[in-house]
C-alpha cells in the first residue's frame, strides 16, 4: 500500500471500568455510513457529534469585519454540513461569543447547533452579569451547556447553574480548565458535585488525563468534551513535511484526522473541540469523525512514532 502524502495544510482496553467504559464508548452512526460518528451524553442519552469546533483564538474577529466574519460563517456552516453541531465559546475569549452569536443567527441554524459557553467572572455579582450577557451576545433564552470556566468560584457558579437549568435556561451543566498542571482539581469536583459535562486538554503528547479525569467521568457518567487536541499547533510542526505512516493511513487521511482519531479512540471521550477558521480545515477534523478508529495496539503504535520524532 501506498503511504498517503497528505498533510494538514494539503487536505482540501483502556484503564476504566468496565461497565463504565462500555457505555461511554458506544458510537452510533447518525445516518449512512459517511455520516459523523456520535456519542452519548451520559446524563441524557442524548447523542452529539464526535467532532465540534472551538473558538478560543479562531473566531477573535472584528464583528464589522464583513470578510472576516463571512469566513467564519462558513466554517460553522460546514460543521453543520459535515454532520457536527458542537459551537464552544466563552466571554473571555475577546469578543467570540458574539461573534458565534451573530453568525449562528444570520445563518438560521440556532436549532442545529449546540452551543456551550463559560463564566469565569469572580464574585456573586459579576458572575451573574456575565451569565445574563451570555444569553443577549448567543440571542438565545436557552443555551445547551454552561461550564465553570477554569473552577473559578465553583461553588457559587455551580449553585446558580442548578437553579437556572431547573428553569429551562440550559440543558446542560459542566467545569472545564484548559492547563494541564491544574487539571487535576477538576477530579474533586467530578466525584463531589452533580455535573453533566467535564472539559479539559488531551491529547497524543499529554496523556495525563488517562489515569485521572477520564477514568472519573468513566466511572461517574460525565461527558468529556476535548480541547487543545493539537497542543496549540505544536504537534503539526513535529511533523512538518512528513507523510503519514502507511500503516496509519489505513484509518486517517492526514495528520489532523491521524491526531483526532488517536483521541477518539479513547473510549471516555465523548468529543473533541478543534479551533479552526478556515473552513477547509474543518472539513478535515470532520472527517476523524467517520470511519473507523484506532484499537489498543494502534494506538500504542501512534504514541511511540510521535515520540520517536
Amino acid at each position: 500500500m501506498k503511504t498517503t502524502p497528505l498533510t494538514r495544510r494539503s487536505f482540501t482496553a483502556l484503564s476504566v471500568s468496565a461497565t463504565a467504559a462500555s457505555a461511554l464508548s458506544v458510537i452510533k452512526p447518525t445516518g449512512a455510513a459517511t455520516t459523523m460518528l456520535t456519542r452519548p451524553i451520559p446524563s441524557s442519552g442524548e447523542q452529539l457529534p464526535v467532532i465540534g469546533l472551538g473558538t478560543s483564538s479562531s473566531f477573535i474577529v472584528d464583528r464589522s469585519d464583513t470578510a472576516a466574519m463571512d469566513q467564519r460563517k462558513a466554517v460553522i456552516q460546514t460543521l453543520l454540513d459535515q454532520g457536527g453541531s458542537i459551537i464552544d465559546t466563552a466571554p473571555s475569549y475577546r469578543g467570540s461569543e458574539g461573534v458565534v452569536g451573530d453568525l449562528v443567527k444570520d445563518l438560521g441554524v440556532g436549532d442545529q447547533a449546540f452551543l456551550a459557553t463559560k463564566v469565569r467572572k469572580e464574585g456573586e455579582t459579576e458572575g451573574l452579569e456575565e451569565l445574563n450577557a451570555s444569553f443577549d451576545l448567543l440571542h438565545n433564552d436557552s443555551i445547551d451547556l454552561i461550564q465553570v470556566h477554569n473552577l473559578v468560584d465553583t461553588d457559587r457558579k455551580l449553585g446558580t447553574m442548578r437553579e437556572w437549568r431547573q428553569a429551562g435556561r440550559y440543558r446542560y451543566i459542566g467545569i472545564t480548565h484548559w492547563r494541564p498542571g491544574a487539571q487535576d482539581a477538576l477530579v474533586p469536583v467530578m466525584e463531589n458535585e452533580k455535573v453533566d459535562f467535564v472539559q479539559f486538554q488531551y491529547n497524543i503528547e499529554e496523556r495525563s488525563a488517562e489515569d485521572s479525569i477520564l477514568r472519573v467521568a468513566a466511572d461517574r457518567g460525565i461527558a468529556t468534551m476535548i480541547n487543545v487536541p493539537f497542543g496549540r499547533g505544536r504537534l503539526f510542526k513535529q511533523t512538518e513535511g512528513k507523510e503519514i505512516p502507511e500503516w496509519a493511513a489505513e484509518f486517517a487521511e492526514s495528520w489532523g484526522q491521524f491526531y483526532l482519531k488517536f483521541i477518539l479512540s479513547h473510549p471516555a471521550v465523548t468529543c473533541i473541540i478543534p479551533a479552526t477558521n478556515k473552513p477547509h480545515h474543518m472539513v478535515d477534523n470532520a472527517g476523524a469523525g467517520r470511519g473507523r478508529l484506532p484499537d489498543a495496539k494502534e494506538r500504542q503504535r501512534m504514541i511511540d512514532y510521535v515520540e520517536s520524532i
